[in-house]
């Protein structure tokens, strides 16, 4: 696990650029650092060490010294591929699983990635092609951004801020990012707050050769139900699926660890990883708090646990620092309680397992819940449903009159994943240069597309494993670990378990009464019932609360009341929706949240540096 920078265009002082560029990401690598600069190109990393800790260094090159690679991940079936590429005649120096990467791409070329098992980003520069080929993996658990100015140079990190320290970017707020944030609660999509720097995607690779830049996606996930199959063989083929991918996982030269919160999927982890160790974050309040629950699993599978209490000074203090780590705005509250498990998981161990990817694989959120559920309602035409919602849109947004809003429109219409904040009207009265030239639905409709003809509980499944898993779930996973210096590895997130859960039916993942069927019944296999049937809670955090106590409230007031609010947003509609919050009238937390942590991640990067 490492941190990657680089660019493509010759300056005088490049090894200066490219070491300020590597200083800027060290986090993702205490463990050492390496460079190659040559003609126009300039690679580094930042190693965090984890398999061959000796032979493993980067930039690392073949056996005549033509390609160098440097790379963030993890492969998980490289040994397997050493194996045949040996057999093909090529000789490995290292046991590390970087050099596959080398021999894999002078043996198969870009046909390389459809081999690979892992979570990676990774750079080759070919010097006598003069050519550089970026990819990322398959479902996006690694970032890479990039970025052309003016003089047509590249550059590439897996953080943006690594593209502050190159004199040729242009630091400049992309603002039509702001109101899709404002739906999404995270940076959707390829672009981002940054103009002219963009996300390299899952599944896809990028090629930079005389000056031109191709982008292409190299895999598409595909949900394709297969009948022939009872629930109980569903739940065992699962069972066994976990169990290989789960040691595939815990490969390494180190020890590794293991998250443990309340719910099935840590849980579940935990108990089929026979880790020594787990970590768990909660807070004083009760009702936030898993802390006892994972001492007394723990117990049960016989680990150690390591609990610790996030107290409401230090969760405030660490949202600048927070905001900073993740290079956008992201207004997921559990992401700052992610930010502190990894801390404390990186005192004893620099790896640990998590359960990502397990809601998006097997029908997990309890919005999918929403087709079962008075579905009745759907079978009134639907004209006469979308004059009900336009009477019900002018009403105050409660949880009634939102259901008559949302079940007004086809699927496609209104769901653009597992979060949908703020809608147009609500948007036009707090932002102070609203836009619409792209909505919600421009990005979401495309997957809506490609699964045209399958059950909406599959669409919205595919809607988020492309938007919601990669802009919000998987983000905050590695900026949260990486600033720890924490590898993270996401077991459920993984092509061989993936080319199982696609062929679940949708019964046997989601019902009105509860959700990933088939996933629960194999954890039953493993751990007591009671924990595999657990209601999902998330990550509880207590902000809603905190947000009626005047300490807290009177923070958020001021940064509603700066100048940087004063450029974007109506400054009085944003005191009006704080008022209704503290004083209990509206449930306005999400929303306020969602503003204070843009105004937090603006004030990091556009008012401080």
């Amino acid at each position: 696990m490492c941190g990657i920078v680089g660019f493509v265009g010759e300056r005088d002082n490049m090894q200066q650029i490219l070491q300020g560029m590597m200083d800027a990401i060290a986090h993702r690598g205490p463990d050492g650092q390496g460079q190659f600069i040559e003609g126009p190109a300039a690679l580094g990393q930042r190693r965090l060490s984890i398999i061959d800790l000796e032979g493993g260094k980067q930039p690392m090159f073949n056996e005549d010294g033509n390609l160098a690679v440097i790379f963030n991940g993890e492969i998980y079936n490289f040994q397997e591929l050493t194996a045949e590429l040996m057999r093909a005649g090529h000789t490995f120096a290292t046991r590390s699983d970087t050099e596959v990467l080398l021999h894999g791409y002078e043996e198969w070329g870009k046909d390389l990635l459809q081999r690979l098992r892992g979570m990676f980003t990774f750079a080759i520069w070919d010097r006598r092609e003069q050519t550089l080929f970026c990819a990322r993996d398959h479902f996006g658990i690694k970032p890479l951004y990039y970025y052309r100015n003016e003089d047509g140079e590249l550059l590439f990190g897996s953080e943006i801020k690594s593209f502050l320290a190159h004199p040729g970017f242009k630091k400049e707020l992309n603002e039509e990012q702001l109101p899709l944030y404002l739906s999404y609660q995270y940076s959707p999509g390829e672009n981002t707050f940054f103009k002219g720097v963009k996300k390299l995607m899952p599944a896809h690779w990028m090629e930079w050769k005389n000056g031109t830049l191709t982008v292409q996606r190299y895999w598409q996930p595909r949900f394709s139900p297969d009948d022939s199959k009872t629930l109980e063989e569903w739940e065992q083929e699962i069972g066994d699926a976990m169990k290989e991918s789960v040691q595939a996982h815990k490969i390494a030269d180190v020890e590794v660890g293991s998250f443990l919160s309340s719910g099935v999927d840590s849980s579940y982890m935990a108990a089929l990883a026979h880790v020594d160790k787990t970590f768990t974050v909660g807070f004083a309040n009760k009702q936030y708090d898993e802390t006892d629950y994972a001492k007394e699993f723990s117990e049960h599978i016989g680990v150690k646990n390591y609990a610790y209490r996030i107290t409401p000074e230090e969760y405030w203090a660490n949202l600048g620092k927070i905001q900073y780590h993740m290079d956008e705005p992201l207004a997921d509250a559990a992401s700052v309680a992610l930010y502190f498990v990894n801390r404390e998981a990186a005192k004893q161990v620099k790896v640990c397992l998590s359960g990502e990817g397990a809601d998006e694989f097997f029908g997990g959120y309890n919005i999918y819940k929403e087709p079962f559920t008075v579905s009745w309602y759907d079978r009134i035409p639907l004209p006469i449903r979308r004059v009900i919602g336009a009477v019900a849109e002018k009403l105050p947004p409660v949880h009634g009159v939102n259901f008559l809003v949302r079940r007004s429109k086809p699927l496609e219409e209104r769901y653009i994943g597992n979060t949908n904040l703020m809608d147009e009207r609500r948007k036009k009265k707090l932002l102070k240069h609203y836009s619409s030239r792209t909505l919600p639905t421009d990005l979401s409709r495309p997957y809506f597309a490609q699964t045209k003809g399958q059950d909406a509980v599959t669409q919205m499944e595919y809607c988020d494993l492309n938007l919601w898993m990669v802009g919000d779930i998987l983000l905050k996973a590695d900026k949260m670990s990486m600033a720890n210096s924490l590898e993270l590895r996401v077991p459920f997130l993984d092509r061989r378990v993936f080319e199982l859960a696609c062929r679940i039916p949708t019964r046997h993942k989601v019902t009105a009464e509860q959700t990933k069927i088939a996933m629960r019944g194999a954890a039953e296999q493993t751990i007591p019932a009671k924990t595999a049937d657990k209601k999902k809670l998330g990550f509880p955090v207590p902000v809603r609360a905190w947000l009626r106590e005047e300490k807290y409230a009177a923070v958020v007031r001021d940064a509603f009341n700066t100048p940087a609010a004063e450029q974007f947003f109506n400054v009085k509609e944003l005191n009006r929706m704080l008022d209704q919050h503290i004083s209990g009238k509206r449930d306005n937390w999400r929303q306020i949240w969602c503003i204070f942590m843009f105004l937090v991640w603006y004030d990091e990067y556009f008012v401080k540096r």
